[in-house]
């Protein structure tokens, strides 16, 4: 069964760097065409894509977060992270690792295969 766990700091300072982690169990990142993404969700707002690194390593991003975004792999220990730099208080949302076996991006959650439970990140003073 896979399952994927979110970890990592539950409060960030505006302008520091956020940083998440997906464990994920039951899968290696790096099987065959299955694609693992970062989403969130504002609070009042939908789903945003954030950015996927690929089985292969490769990596999009979101074009209106690509320049603070870097998605990042660590084999060994069966995790990806998500940093994302100079946040400001409107980065506040519940962040989601999500995988599928299609490449491509989606904000509808039932377009992926598996997800975590999410994680709040409030970006606070």
């Amino acid at each position: 069964q896979v399952q994927l766990q979110e970890s990592g700091p539950g409060l960030v300072k505006p302008s520091q760097t956020l940083s998440l982690t997906c464990t994920v169990s039951g899968v290696s990142i790096i099987s065959n065409t299955y694609y693992w993404s970062w989403i969130r969700l504002p609070p009042g707002k939908g789903l945003e894509w954030i950015g996927y690194i690929a089985y292969s390593g490769s990596t999009y991003y979101s074009p209106s977060l690509k320049s603070r975004t870097s998605i990042s792999r660590d084999t060994s220990k069966n995790q990806f992270t998500l940093q994302l730099s100079s946040v400001t208080p409107e980065d506040t949302a519940v962040y989601l690792c999500a995988s599928r076996k299609v490449a491509g991006w989606s904000t509808r959650l039932n377009e992926y295969d598996y997800w975590g439970q999410g994680t709040q990140v409030t970006v606070s003073s």
